[in-house]
């Protein structure tokens, strides 16, 4: 079916959230917190998305003179099974490209790729349409970064959704990492990252640490 503004809302049945993929790619643990276990925790830098996303989230479109941009539009792809929303859709000149906005800086080749991967593939599959990229806004530079979606990309998508979907279907989560991911992830509380994985590591010493001298 579709909405007034003529995009389509069809969600198939179990189908995963884009939101997850990035997720996923960053930290597995994090992905199966969020999306199985439905635990969720701020700290500043989710504050800070959830501001810079607050125009993006109103919908509507704006028009300009050279682009019609939508904001916070439905996708979905029964194909890969997934759904979601992108933060902006451009369109100019019959031409679709979705725009992923984020707060802080843009890493080529990370996560944010694959999400914006995966709101390509969607736009393909809904609109009939060769979408052949899309891009990052990052709120740190002001600055929007293209996404190539070719063959490549497509099966790197694909293989992370496989497994992301294997990971749900289980009912244990992945073992925490314990590295520079975990220094500002707002789960810290929940995931525990430095918990003992196996009985036999409840009773090896922890590595020392260096304390700063008092005076």
């Amino acid at each position: 079916m579709t909405d007034e503004q003529g995009w389509t809302t069809l969600t198939p049945p179990g189908s995963i959230p884009i939101s997850a993929i990035e997720h996923f790619a960053y930290c597995p643990r994090q992905a199966l917190l969020i999306h199985q276990e439905n635990y969720f925790d701020a700290n500043v830098d989710t504050v800070r998305g959830d501001l810079a996303h607050a125009a993006v989230d109103r919908g509507g479109a704006i028009v300009g003179r050279d682009a019609t941009v939508w904001r916070s539009v439905q996708v979905w792809s029964a194909t890969l099974g997934l759904h979601g929303v992108c933060d902006t859709v451009h369109v100019r000149d019959g031409l679709l490209v979705p725009v992923e906005h984020k707060s802080g800086t843009y890493r080529p080749g990370g996560p944010a790729d694959l999400q914006v991967a995966a709101q390509v593939v969607c736009l393909r599959e809904m609109h009939g349409t060769d979408v052949d990229h899309g891009e990052v806004y990052s709120g740190r530079t002001r600055r929007r970064y293209p996404v190539v979606v070719d063959a490549d990309m497509v099966d790197r998508l694909t293989d992370i959704v496989n497994r992301l979907r294997a990971a749900l279907q289980r009912t244990e989560l992945p073992a925490p990492v314990n590295d520079r991911r975990c220094v500002r992830c707002s789960l810290q509380a929940g995931c525990v990252p430095d918990i003992p994985t196996g009985p036999a590591d409840l009773f090896s010493p922890r590595t020392a640490a260096d304390w700063p001298d008092e005076d």
